[in-house]
């Protein structure tokens, strides 16, 4: 197995974008001790917010899911930029908030933020295995279905 996240993500048959910039006054990611904090991540694809709309209206559940999995590998773009792109850097993945655009009568977040969750799992293994929230939220930034939140644990540099 390769030692670099955007290699492991490539093995995968994905790529990562470009860690993106923040949109607003906030920084992309904070690191507090061995604990790596990143702001949510919107679903990107060619830098450019995808999947927009509500989940139970424009967007349907198999594309919440492709959602999701973007937004995740936002998360590993930021990690990649925190580590120097160094996989075994991360020594889990402790927490994803995942915030699903959605109908009031939409119930099925958490089947959509398992497209966050199992990119983190196929990435780590075991080490990617969460705590989670699925929230349903009236809209997202940009318009997108999907956005995620990340807690992660490294080991010392």
């Amino acid at each position: 197995m390769t030692r670099s996240i955007s290699g492991r993500v490539a093995e995968l048959g994905l790529a990562l974008e470009a860690a993106a910039a923040p949109a607003a006054n906030y920084v992309p990611f904070v690191q507090e001790g061995n604990l790596l904090y990143i702001s949510g991540q919107i679903s990107r694809k060619a830098g450019k917010a995808a999947y927009l709309g509500q989940l139970g209206n424009q967007v349907s559940d198999a594309d919440g899911v492709e959602a999701a999995r973007l937004s995740a590998l936002g998360i590993l773009a930021q990690i990649a930029a925190a580590t120097g792109d160094q996989l075994d850097r991360v020594a889990r993945v402790v927490r994803l908030g995942v915030f699903v655009a959605s109908t009031p009568d939409f119930n099925r977040q958490s089947a959509i933020a398992n497209g966050a969750s199992d990119l983190m799992v196929d990435v780590f293994g075991d080490a990617g295995r969460h705590a989670r929230s699925a929230v349903g939220v009236a809209s997202l930034p940009q318009g997108v279905a999907v956005e995620v939140e990340a807690v992660i644990a490294l080991t010392q540099a």
